[in-house]
């Protein structure tokens, strides 16, 4: 009787408590100020891979000019032509800065420029994204900047548009890349080159593996 009915409880606990933690593990990883777009965009660097978010409200027209890039191909042998421990890694323009030609698709939207979204609300901090930009606040085309350390100096000056939400590892290669001075840029001695980029919707494959985790947790 009263020994079955406490086994009875500690089984149900057991039960509830592996719900509960196949819940948690569900939950997003990290905490965004800003809300994202659905879409992830992964590089594939010759220094490991970076995974980058786009805010969705911050800089609307910014982050999707990015995206449809990248939708595109056009970043696909371009490279980060600078690099500069604590301050930023940046992409260069894809117009010149890629090892293959740009097709008649990609040279479509590649020269296109985007206005100066400027918000006070977000900040250069280590892992967002900044767009690049001549003189001209309205003169961003496709290049940008990883941060690898807090800017504000930068801030409403330069637009946040997004944020690294994966691959610190691979920032701390490139940080630790030979580099070579070039006027006011630090640049890699060796080319550090994104050799292919990918699209894909956000938690795609943590949602497979969440669904199993209930599943597993719920039998």
């Amino acid at each position: 009787g009263t020994r079955a009915r406490r086994h009875g409880m500690r089984l149900r606990a057991a039960a509830r408590l592996a719900v509960l933690l196949a819940l948690v593990a569900c939950l997003p990883f990290g905490a965004h100020a800003q809300e994202l777009l659905d879409e992830r965009v992964v590089l594939q660097t010759t220094k490991g891979n970076v995974e980058l978010a786009f805010y969705k409200d911050v800089a609307p027209v910014t982050s999707r000019h990015i995206l449809e890039l990248f939708r595109r191909g056009a970043y696909d042998t371009n490279h980060f032509f600078r690099v500069d421990k604590g301050f930023v890694a940046q992409v260069a323009d894809v117009v010149g800065g890629r090892r293959a030609p740009l097709d008649a698709f990609q040279e479509e939207i590649a020269r296109d420029t985007v206005p100066g979204e400027f918000q006070p609300t977000v900040v250069h901090r280590r892992g967002t994204l900044s767009m690049g930009r001549y003189d001209d606040p309205d003169s961003g085309t496709s290049s940008f900047s990883i941060l690898l350390g807090n800017a504000p100096h930068l801030d409403n000056k330069y637009m946040v548009f997004g944020e690294m939400v994966a691959g610190d590892e691979t920032l701390r290669e490139m940080e630790n890349a030979e580099t070579r001075r070039e006027g006011i840029f630090v640049m890699p001695r060796d080319r550090i080159e994104i050799i292919s980029t990918y699209v894909k919707r956000a938690g795609a494959a943590k949602d497979a593996d969440c669904v199993k985790a209930l599943e597993d947790a719920t039998h």
